[in-house]
Protein backbone atom coordinates (compact mmCIF):
# COMPACT_ATOMS: atom_id res chain seq x y z
CA UNK A 1 0.00 0.00 0.00
CA UNK A 2 0.89 3.67 -0.20
CA UNK A 3 1.23 6.03 2.78
CA UNK A 4 -2.55 6.29 3.27
CA UNK A 5 -2.94 2.48 3.19
CA UNK A 6 -6.19 0.72 2.32
CA UNK A 7 -8.77 1.19 3.66
CA UNK A 8 -7.94 4.87 3.78
CA UNK A 9 -9.26 6.48 6.94
CA UNK A 10 -12.63 8.13 6.33
CA UNK A 11 -13.01 6.83 2.77
CA UNK A 12 -16.02 4.83 1.57
CA UNK A 13 -14.90 4.15 -2.01
CA UNK A 14 -15.55 0.64 -3.24
CA UNK A 15 -11.94 -0.45 -2.68
CA UNK A 16 -11.92 0.81 0.91
CA UNK A 17 -15.32 -0.73 1.65
CA UNK A 18 -14.09 -4.05 0.26
CA UNK A 19 -10.97 -3.89 2.44
CA UNK A 20 -13.07 -3.15 5.53
CA UNK A 21 -15.21 -6.20 4.83
CA UNK A 22 -12.40 -8.56 3.80
CA UNK A 23 -8.96 -8.19 5.41
CA UNK A 24 -7.24 -9.94 2.51
CA UNK A 25 -7.72 -6.72 0.51
CA UNK A 26 -6.08 -4.48 3.12
CA UNK A 27 -2.81 -2.79 2.25
CA UNK A 28 -0.20 -1.88 4.84
CA UNK A 29 2.91 0.23 4.09
CA UNK A 30 5.06 -0.96 1.20
CA UNK A 31 8.13 -3.09 2.07
CA UNK A 32 9.68 -6.52 1.55
CA UNK A 33 11.56 -9.01 3.69
CA UNK A 34 14.18 -11.37 2.28
CA UNK A 35 14.85 -14.57 4.20
CA UNK A 36 18.07 -16.54 3.69
CA UNK A 37 19.89 -19.07 5.85
CA UNK A 38 21.65 -16.12 7.50
CA UNK A 39 18.46 -14.40 8.65
CA UNK A 40 16.02 -11.72 7.51
CA UNK A 41 16.81 -8.57 5.56
CA UNK A 42 14.08 -5.97 5.80
CA UNK A 43 13.95 -3.49 2.95
CA UNK A 44 12.14 -0.59 4.59
CA UNK A 45 10.34 -0.74 7.91
CA UNK A 46 7.06 1.06 7.43
CA UNK A 47 4.92 -1.54 9.16
CA UNK A 48 4.35 -0.82 12.84
CA UNK A 49 3.80 -4.49 13.75
CA UNK A 50 7.32 -5.73 12.97
CA UNK A 51 7.92 -6.59 16.63
CA UNK A 52 5.04 -9.06 16.39
CA UNK A 53 6.55 -10.72 13.30
CA UNK A 54 10.23 -10.95 14.23
CA UNK A 55 12.49 -11.46 17.21
CA UNK A 56 15.51 -9.12 17.33
CA UNK A 57 17.76 -12.10 16.61
CA UNK A 58 15.83 -12.82 13.38
CA UNK A 59 16.76 -9.55 11.68
CA UNK A 60 20.15 -9.56 9.98
CA UNK A 61 19.95 -6.00 8.62
CA UNK A 62 17.72 -3.16 7.49
CA UNK A 63 18.08 -1.62 4.03
CA UNK A 64 16.20 1.66 3.62
CA UNK A 65 15.05 3.10 0.32
CA UNK A 66 14.48 6.54 1.89
CA UNK A 67 13.37 8.30 5.07
CA UNK A 68 9.71 9.11 4.46
CA UNK A 69 7.70 8.12 7.51
CA UNK A 70 5.70 5.34 5.83
CA UNK A 71 8.99 3.55 5.09
CA UNK A 72 10.72 3.94 8.47
CA UNK A 73 8.02 4.37 11.13
CA UNK A 74 8.44 0.78 12.34
CA UNK A 75 11.99 1.60 13.46
CA UNK A 76 10.86 4.07 16.10
CA UNK A 77 9.94 1.43 18.66
CA UNK A 78 12.20 -1.36 17.36
CA UNK A 79 15.24 0.80 18.20
CA UNK A 80 14.67 0.28 21.93
CA UNK A 81 15.01 -3.52 21.68
CA UNK A 82 17.35 -5.32 24.05
CA UNK A 83 19.68 -7.19 21.71
CA UNK A 84 23.04 -8.88 22.04
CA UNK A 85 24.35 -6.83 19.16
CA UNK A 86 23.20 -3.82 17.19
CA UNK A 87 21.44 -4.26 13.85
CA UNK A 88 23.11 -2.55 10.85
CA UNK A 89 21.00 -0.12 8.83
CA UNK A 90 22.05 0.66 5.25
CA UNK A 91 20.72 3.84 3.66
CA UNK A 92 20.99 6.55 1.03
CA UNK A 93 22.79 9.78 1.89
CA UNK A 94 20.08 11.80 3.67
CA UNK A 95 21.55 14.15 6.28
CA UNK A 96 18.13 14.87 7.75
CA UNK A 97 16.90 11.30 8.09
CA UNK A 98 13.56 11.12 9.88
CA UNK A 99 12.83 12.89 13.16
CA UNK A 100 15.35 11.76 15.83
CA UNK A 101 16.32 8.33 14.44
CA UNK A 102 19.96 9.36 13.98
CA UNK A 103 20.19 11.06 17.39
CA UNK A 104 18.48 8.34 19.42
CA UNK A 105 19.21 5.21 17.40
CA UNK A 106 19.18 2.62 20.19
CA UNK A 107 20.05 -0.79 18.73
CA UNK A 108 20.06 0.57 15.17
CA UNK A 109 23.57 0.88 13.76
CA UNK A 110 23.31 3.38 10.91
CA UNK A 111 26.11 2.66 8.45
CA UNK A 112 27.89 5.16 6.23
CA UNK A 113 25.61 6.08 3.33
CA UNK A 114 25.74 3.74 0.39
CA UNK A 115 27.00 5.03 -2.95
CA UNK A 116 24.96 4.74 -6.13
CA UNK A 117 25.88 1.90 -8.53
CA UNK A 118 28.43 0.42 -6.10
CA UNK A 119 27.93 -3.33 -5.61
CA UNK A 120 27.84 -4.34 -1.93
CA UNK A 121 28.54 -7.97 -1.01
CA UNK A 122 26.64 -8.81 2.19
CA UNK A 123 27.48 -12.51 2.17
CA UNK A 124 24.05 -14.00 1.54
CA UNK A 125 23.23 -11.47 -1.18
CA UNK A 126 24.74 -8.68 -3.24
CA UNK A 127 22.95 -5.32 -3.49
CA UNK A 128 23.54 -2.43 -5.88
CA UNK A 129 21.85 0.90 -4.96
CA UNK A 130 20.12 2.67 -7.86
CA UNK A 131 19.03 6.34 -7.70
CA UNK A 132 15.31 6.98 -8.07
CA UNK A 133 13.25 10.13 -8.65
CA UNK A 134 11.49 11.17 -5.45
CA UNK A 135 11.15 14.12 -3.07
CA UNK A 136 13.80 12.71 -0.71
CA UNK A 137 17.12 11.02 -1.54
CA UNK A 138 15.90 7.58 -2.57
CA UNK A 139 17.48 4.33 -3.71
CA UNK A 140 16.01 1.39 -5.52
CA UNK A 141 18.02 -1.82 -5.31
CA UNK A 142 19.21 -4.47 -7.73
CA UNK A 143 19.52 -7.58 -5.57
CA UNK A 144 21.46 -10.71 -6.47
CA UNK A 145 20.38 -13.88 -4.67
CA UNK A 146 22.43 -16.73 -6.04
CA UNK A 147 21.62 -16.89 -9.74
CA UNK A 148 18.38 -14.92 -9.34
CA UNK A 149 17.97 -11.15 -9.43
CA UNK A 150 15.34 -8.75 -8.13
CA UNK A 151 14.96 -5.06 -8.97
CA UNK A 152 13.14 -3.30 -6.13
CA UNK A 153 12.07 0.14 -7.34
CA UNK A 154 9.91 2.20 -4.97
CA UNK A 155 9.27 5.16 -4.46
CA UNK A 156 9.83 6.78 -7.84
CA UNK A 157 8.21 8.62 -10.74
CA UNK A 158 9.95 7.32 -13.85
CA UNK A 159 13.63 6.39 -13.65
CA UNK A 160 16.82 8.47 -13.95
CA UNK A 161 18.65 7.82 -17.20
CA UNK A 162 21.64 6.16 -15.50
CA UNK A 163 19.39 3.82 -13.53
CA UNK A 164 17.43 2.93 -16.67
CA UNK A 165 20.63 2.13 -18.57
CA UNK A 166 21.94 -0.01 -15.69
CA UNK A 167 18.76 -2.06 -15.56
CA UNK A 168 18.69 -2.48 -19.33
CA UNK A 169 22.19 -3.96 -19.13
CA UNK A 170 21.43 -6.48 -16.36
CA UNK A 171 19.23 -9.55 -16.07
CA UNK A 172 16.09 -9.03 -13.98
CA UNK A 173 14.05 -12.04 -12.91
CA UNK A 174 11.61 -10.05 -10.79
CA UNK A 175 10.91 -6.32 -10.92
CA UNK A 176 8.94 -5.00 -7.94
CA UNK A 177 7.91 -1.57 -9.12
CA UNK A 178 6.13 1.49 -7.73
CA UNK A 179 2.71 2.02 -9.30
CA UNK A 180 0.64 4.12 -6.94
CA UNK A 181 -1.93 5.49 -9.33
CA UNK A 182 -4.25 4.39 -12.15
CA UNK A 183 -3.51 5.68 -15.66
CA UNK A 184 -3.39 9.48 -15.78
CA UNK A 185 -3.04 12.06 -18.50
CA UNK A 186 -0.52 13.87 -16.26
CA UNK A 187 1.82 11.71 -14.17
CA UNK A 188 1.77 12.05 -10.37
CA UNK A 189 4.53 14.12 -8.77
CA UNK A 190 6.29 11.46 -6.68
CA UNK A 191 5.06 8.07 -7.89
CA UNK A 192 4.35 6.14 -11.07
CA UNK A 193 0.92 5.82 -12.54
CA UNK A 194 0.18 2.70 -14.57
CA UNK A 195 1.26 4.36 -17.82
CA UNK A 196 4.73 5.15 -16.46
CA UNK A 197 5.07 1.77 -14.77
CA UNK A 198 4.33 -0.12 -17.97
CA UNK A 199 6.76 2.09 -19.89
CA UNK A 200 9.48 1.12 -17.40
CA UNK A 201 8.59 -2.57 -17.69
CA UNK A 202 8.80 -2.33 -21.48
CA UNK A 203 12.20 -0.60 -21.26
CA UNK A 204 13.98 -2.94 -18.80
CA UNK A 205 12.23 -6.20 -19.81
CA UNK A 206 12.14 -8.19 -16.54
CA UNK A 207 10.93 -11.79 -16.60
CA UNK A 208 8.11 -10.91 -14.21
CA UNK A 209 6.86 -7.60 -12.85
CA UNK A 210 4.95 -6.98 -9.63
CA UNK A 211 3.38 -3.57 -9.02
CA UNK A 212 3.45 -2.24 -5.47
CA UNK A 213 2.81 0.93 -3.39
CA UNK A 214 -0.82 0.66 -4.54
CA UNK A 215 -3.32 3.41 -3.65
CA UNK A 216 -7.02 2.85 -3.03
CA UNK A 217 -7.69 4.82 -6.24
CA UNK A 218 -5.67 2.30 -8.24
CA UNK A 219 -7.45 -0.57 -6.48
CA UNK A 220 -10.77 0.99 -7.58
CA UNK A 221 -9.51 1.11 -11.17
CA UNK A 222 -8.28 -2.49 -10.97
CA UNK A 223 -11.68 -3.70 -9.82
CA UNK A 224 -13.00 -2.76 -13.28
CA UNK A 225 -9.95 -2.96 -15.56
CA UNK A 226 -7.61 -5.70 -14.27
CA UNK A 227 -7.86 -7.52 -17.61
CA UNK A 228 -5.94 -4.62 -19.19
CA UNK A 229 -2.70 -5.61 -17.43
CA UNK A 230 -0.12 -7.53 -19.50
CA UNK A 231 0.11 -11.21 -18.60
CA UNK A 232 3.61 -10.83 -17.13
CA UNK A 233 2.56 -7.98 -14.81
CA UNK A 234 0.76 -8.66 -11.53
CA UNK A 235 -0.40 -6.64 -8.53
CA UNK A 236 1.29 -7.20 -5.17
CA UNK A 237 -0.77 -8.19 -2.14
CA UNK A 238 0.17 -8.05 1.53
CA UNK A 239 1.91 -11.22 2.84
CA UNK A 240 2.71 -12.36 -0.70
CA UNK A 241 5.64 -14.81 -0.83
CA UNK A 242 8.02 -15.52 -3.68
CA UNK A 243 10.31 -18.55 -3.56
CA UNK A 244 13.63 -17.89 -5.33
Amino acid sequence: GNAAQTPQWGCDCKACLRAKQDMTFRRRPCSISITTDQGVTLIDAGRTDLAEQFEPSDIKRFVLTHFHMDHVQGLFHLRWAKTLQNIPVFRPDDQQGCDDLYKHCGCLDFQSPWQAFQRYDLGDMKITPLPLIHSKPTFGYWIELGDSTVAYLTDTVGLPEETLIFLQQHKIDYCILDCSEPPRDIAPRNHNDLNLALQIVASIKPQKSILTHISHQFDCWLMEHSEQLPCDVSIAVDHQKIII
